[in-house]
């Protein structure tokens, strides 16, 4: 590690990486260098285990691995007292237009699409309500590793952020990826991370005690999918035996407009049609809660959300753990 970044370029690659998710074209706009230069010391960098490297459709993100010893060391030397911060601070004027532009993007983004997530908004239960049905359901305990399956803007890694220690979204959306990285970085969730990557086959290996995920969100996702059920059987694969999974969706409803405008391939779900899924991927279900929309006077028609917990077999209790 010392070797990686015994060399001024490096140095500076991994003062910017401990702030922000880069792609090769961002790192060279900044370092005022070539691609293949700076190629070349990413390159190094991952070799010395600092680094990680991450390949998203056509663009590739670097961003700091996330091993233990790795995020100790960098954090210690990133930390140091430095004699002279000229060159650092002006990379980190050149990060901050960066991010400026990527937030103008995620804002024309949203602006594309408000109208049609304001109505649907307008229609269910407060977000507000539903996201504190979820950290109930949580509980309040630390999180060592969590998994946002489907995150979208990566609300749910922001939301949660402060209770996990490692936090990693997966989406096939690059658009939305963009998004979430922007959120990310702006709530200061440098232990979350995003990638582009397919529900039905997740980039991560089979789970055992010592690697996988202690909880796994499926948050607002399933109505969207061709097959539900071989989407839990796929996050469970990823869960530490007596790891949770927490699913949030609506309840059946009848609001077809839903399916031919937004893309909605199911109207909600009936509690035996997930605890179904649940039993295929060998889970348990643990807890469901109801949050039901405000009622506003009127006659139309609104959705209530539902909130699943399952887990998965293996769970020790407090007196076998100690």
């Amino acid at each position: 590690m010392l070797q990686g970044v015994a060399d001024p370029t490096r140095l500076r690659l991994l003062f910017l990486l401990a702030e922000a998710e880069l792609t090769v074209s961002e790192l060279t706009a900044i370092l005022g260098q070539s691609q293949p230069r700076v190629s070349r010391h990413l390159k190094l960098l991952c070799e010395a285990g600092l680094l990680e490297r991450i390949k998203e459709g056509s663009w590739v993100f670097h961003r700091l691995n996330d091993a233990r010893l790795s995020t100790l060391f960098t954090k210690s030397l990133v930390d140091l007292p430095l004699e002279e911060r000229t060159v650092f601070e002006e990379d980190h004027a050149r990060l901050a237009k960066i991010r400026a532009a990527r937030a103008s993007a995620a804002a024309e983004f949203f602006r594309a699409n408000a109208a049609d997530w304001g109505r649907l908004r307008s229609l269910h239960a407060s977000e507000n309500d539903v996201e504190n049905a979820i950290l109930r359901m949580l509980g309040p305990d630390k999180i060592d590793s969590l998994l946002d399956a489907g995150t979208g803007t990566g609300r749910m890694l922001e939301l949660l952020a402060p209770r996990i220690r490692r936090g990693i979204g997966v989406d096939n959306s690059p658009e939305m990826l963009a998004i979430a990285r922007d959120r990310l970085e702006r709530a200061s969730a440098q232990h979350c991370q995003v990638r582009l990557a397919d529900l039905y086959r997740l980039p991560f290996r089979a789970a055992t005690p010592e690697n996988g995920f202690d909880v796994a969100v499926v948050h607002q996702v399933l109505h969207y999918l061709d097959d539900p059920q071989s989407a839990m059987v796929e996050v469970a694969r990823v869960l530490k035996p007596g790891g949770r999974l927490l699913v949030v969706d609506f309840a059946p409803h009848e609001l077809e407009f839903l399916r031919t405008e937004l893309s909605h391939r199911r109207l909600g779900f009936a509690d035996r049609d997930v605890e179904s899924w649940f039993t295929a991927a060998q889970l348990e279900l643990a807890r469901v809660e109801t949050v039901a929309p405000e009622q506003s006077g009127t006659s139309e028609a609104k959705l209530t959300v539902k909130v699943w917990m399952a887990q998965a077999p293996g769970a020790r209790t407090q007196a076998e753990a100690a």
